[in-house]
C-alpha cells in the first residue's frame, strides 16, 4: 500500500482521491497554493501549499490533480519526488502498455496493445487509446475521446471532450482539438483546430 498526496484540490483532485481509495491505497491529503481551503477535502486533509512537500517526501509518493497541462509540466519539474500515477480499477488496460509517471487514468477507460503513454498525462473517463498509440508527456484525454490505431499526439496537447482521432494520424504538441471534434489529417502547427473535420480556429 503506497501513501499518496494529490496536489491540488479542486474537482480534479477529487476524482484522483477517489481513484487512489479505491485502488488501496491511503490517501494522506492534499497540497494547495489556495490558503483559503478548508481543514477537510472529502474528508481528507489539507496540507498547505505546495511547498510543504518537503515534509513528506520521504514517506509519500505524489501526484498533480491539475487538469491544466502546463501547469503540470511546472509543478513536476519543480519537485523532486516520487511520483504516483493513478489507475482506476474500472479501466482496461493491455498487459503490453507503457504509462509514463505521474498519469492518471480514469474510470472505464481503454488502452489497448503497445500503447505508449508520457509522463504527468491524464487519460479521462471513457477515454479510448486504441493499439499502437504514443501518446506525449502532460497530454490531457478528454471524457469520450476516442484515438483510433497507431495515433501520435505530441507534448502538451489537449483532445476535448467526444473528439475522435481517425487511425494512422500525428498531432503536433500544443495542440487543442475541441470537443467534439473529428481529426482526419495530420496536425503540424500548434493551435486551436474545431470542428468536423477539425480547422485551425479563426
Amino acid at each position: 500500500m503506497k501513501r499518496v498526496i494529490i496536489i491540488g484540490a479542486s474537482g480534479h483532485a477529487k476524482v484522483i482521491a477517489d481513484i487512489v481509495i479505491k485502488s488501496g491505497d491511503e490517501l494522506v491529503g492534499f497540497l494547495d497554493d489556495n490558503t483559503e481551503l478548508p481543514d477537510m477535502i472529502i474528508g481528507y486533509p489539507y496540507l498547505g501549499v505546495v511547498d510543504n512537500f518537503h515534509a513528506y517526501a520521504d514517506s509519500c509518493c505524489f501526484i498533480i490533480g491539475i487538469g491544466n497541462n502546463l501547469i503540470r509540466k511546472r509543478i513536476s519539474e519543480r519537485l523532486d519526488v516520487n511520483w504516483y500515477t493513478a489507475i482506476h480499477p474500472s479501466a482496461q488496460i493491455a498487459i503490453d502498455t507503457q504509462i509514463g509517471e505521474g498519469t492518471t487514468v480514469m474510470a472505464n477507460a481503454v488502452v489497448n496493445t503497445s500503447a505508449i503513454l508520457g509522463k504527468h498525462c491524464i487519460i479521462n473517463t471513457a477515454a479510448v487509446i486504441e493499439h499502437d498509440n504514443r501518446i506525449g508527456d502532460y497530454v490531457h484525454i478528454s471524457p469520450n475521446a476516442s484515438l483510433c490505431g497507431t495515433v501520435k499526439v505530441g507534448n502538451l496537447t489537449h483532445v476535448g471532450a467526444g473528439a475522435t482521432i481517425i487511425n494512422n494520424i500525428s498531432i503536433c504538441g500544443n495542440v487543442i482539438v475541441g470537443a467534439g471534434g473529428v481529426v482526419v489529417k495530420d496536425i503540424f502547427e500548434k493551435g486551436t483546430y474545431v470542428g468536423v473535420p477539425v480547422k485551425t480556429r479563426t
